[in-house]
């Protein structure tokens, strides 16, 4: 049997190739995880505004109320001097109190070696923290490493 080549002109190469790119570009991008799941206290209120923050930013939220979160921080590696008043997982990290969604977002996206985030405390103008006049104090968040040092990861305010 005689094997037939069929050339391939200059137009028809190009018309294919742009074809692929095209195709390439509106594929879906791999977005980060988005799935989050909460561990708080039933009576925190803050809590709260800070799943509404995080929901409004497209994340989608499971939560968990447990009545202490000591031993949720412990088995995620967020050590007591880092603690605040709700433990949240995605992706693989650890997201340790008012964490902006944005900061997330960057966590997830460039994926460091680290356990996660936490923003230490109750700082005033954090996600869920807002007050009513709308002002806030600057505050951090701080990446945890696997040691448990920190180092910071975003400045805000």
């Amino acid at each position: 049997m005689r094997s037939m080549i069929v050339p391939l002109s200059r137009r028809a190469l190009l018309a294919g190739g742009a074809g692929a790119v095209t195709a390439a570009a509106c594929a879906p991008a791999r977005r980060p995880p988005t799935e989050l799941v909460v561990y708080k206290t039933p009576t925190c209120g803050c809590c709260t505004a800070w799943v509404n923050h995080m929901r409004g930013a497209g994340f989608d939220v499971r939560i968990n109320e447990l009545p202490d979160l000591r031993s949720i921080r412990g088995a995620h590696g967020v050590p007591d001097t880092l603690a605040s008043c709700h433990t949240a997982v995605v992706g693989g990290y650890v997201l340790e109190g008012h964490v902006p969604a944005g900061d997330a977002r960057r966590l997830l996206a460039e994926r460091p070696q680290a356990v996660g985030l936490t923003v230490p405390g109750m700082p005033p103008g954090a996600p869920g923290m807002e007050t009513p006049d709308g002002q806030g104090g600057p505050y951090e968040t701080l990446l945890i490493l696997r040691g448990g040092g920190t180092r910071v990861f975003a400045r805000h305010g």
